[in-house]
């Protein structure tokens, strides 16, 4: 790796998952700059979009860092509206979780594929130059924007995949947060499953620079995790701004993500996951189980609690038999 190419961890796996607070305390390391779930950009930034609103508060065209950004990006002569509505297309077109499997297999080939290699390419480089960052937290989470970045110029990518519960997740998109509407247990666990299926994919392709995590591990030893993704970045010497179970969020500028990523100031990392236990019906529960049961057993999910705070200590990956079954991920490079 160049010594001046620019880092991108692309947060990769299934939406609330924890990668809104993980890249937010990622945001507060020196270099480093989060931006959310940077795919929704064009989208947000013009209006076509859940959420038009950065998380400074202001909206996306407005805050100094993303209007600066969206303004570079746009190629000279064309409309910035108009180019977001182009880049959209594409990603429908073209860069969707079901297309992860293409890219990996055929890389730019593609037309709509290659501009959209092009787009993320002129967009990191704009991020980096307007915050001063030399690392970039990308919170997309989608699989088939990770397979395509090894093909973005003038980046060098890393991947953490975030994995958490399937009876979680499928008990958080029961709740209406803003501008994000709840989701059907069906629905939910299906994209589970195949997020984590492509997901998988993509790291197996690229294992010395991904790194596997469970969110109930990272919240057992949130420091440690944080360590963890530290040392495969290669900044070992960082300051790690976990403090215990605490971190001292500041403003961030985030495109979109959980509500929460609005909140700052002195910030608990809760050491339990388990209101779903006693908030989920019975038959939503026995339905994300009978869809995801192989992989919530890959991923350690049908042993008891104990077990899985026992495997946290220590380590930031979910267990060895996980690690085996994804192969090559965990703390290497």
């Amino acid at each position: 790796m160049s010594r001046n190419s620019l880092k991108v961890l692309y947060i990769t796996g299934w939406c609330r998952n924890g990668s809104t607070i993980i890249g937010n305390v990622l945001n507060e390391v020196e270099g480093f700059f989060h931006t959310g779930e940077l795919s929704f950009l064009w989208k947000n930034a013009y209006g076509n979009g859940s959420n038009t609103s950065c998380g400074c508060g202001e909206a996306l065209t407005s805050c100094g860092i993303w209007s600066r950004v969206l303004q570079e990006e746009t190629p000279p002569g064309q409309d910035p509206a108009g180019h977001a509505r182009e880049v959209v297309k594409r990603q429908t077109k073209a860069v969707r979780t079901r297309h992860t499997w293409n890219i990996l297999r055929e890389g730019t080939r593609s037309e709509a594929v290659r501009e959209y290699a092009a787009t993320l390419s002129r967009t990191y480089r704009a991020i980096a130059k307007a915050t001063g960052s030399h690392t970039l937290v990308d919170s997309g989470k989608l699989p088939s924007e990770a397979a395509l970045l090894p093909h973005v110029e003038g980046i060098t990518p890393y991947y953490l995949y975030l994995v958490r519960d399937p009876r979680a997740a499928a008990h958080s998109w029961t709740k209406t947060k803003q501008y994000v509407v709840p989701m059907s247990t069906f629905r939910s666990t299906s994209y589970w499953v195949g997020f984590n299926l492509a997901s998988e994919a993509v790291i197996r392709r690229y294992p010395e620079r991904s790194f596997f995590l469970r969110y109930e591990d990272f919240i057992a030893n949130p420091a440690s995790g944080v360590d963890g993704l530290l040392g495969m970045l290669g900044e070992e010497g960082a300051v790690n701004p976990v403090k215990g179970r605490t971190v001292q969020l500041g403003g961030n500028h985030t495109v979109t993500g959980n509500p929460d990523r609005f909140r700052a100031g002195t910030t608990l990392l809760r050491p339990e996951d388990d209101a779903w236990r006693k908030e989920l019906p019975s038959r939503a529960r026995a339905l994300t189980e009978a869809l995801s049961w192989p992989l919530m057993a890959r991923y350690g999910y049908y042993q008891p609690p104990r077990t899985h705070a026992r495997a946290s200590e220590g380590s930031v990956t979910a267990n060895n038999d996980t690690r085996e079954d994804v192969r090559g991920t965990g703390t290497g490079r």
